[in-house]
């Protein structure tokens, strides 16, 4: 059974609420298992959204969308195999 893919911004919010379960004396498991995780899956969160707020991972998923179209744009233009053509010549 799969499960929907959370935004960086509910992530966030679910690692905020583990936090505050922990501080409160509950274990790592039993924290993961109220907010609805595997243990596994809240050691990789931390890792990659420990230290943020909820703005800062909705910029971080604003600026991905940037880096991405800014690529697509980039792939789609001109002939892939045809090289800009020098006008300065060495004659």
């Amino acid at each position: 059974m799969s499960q929907r893919r959370l935004k960086p911004e509910e992530i966030v919010s679910k690692l905020r609420e583990a936090d505050v379960l922990i501080a409160e004396g509950w274990t790592v498991a039993q924290a993961c298992k109220h907010i609805g995780v595997t243990g596994f899956t809240y050691y990789r969160w931390r890792k990659e959204y420990g230290g943020m707020k909820t703005d800062q991972a909705k910029r971080l998923l604003a600026e991905a969308g940037i880096d991405k179209a800014i690529l697509r744009e980039g792939a789609g233009r001109g002939d892939p195999g045809a090289a800009p053509r020098c006008r300065c010549s060495s004659r």
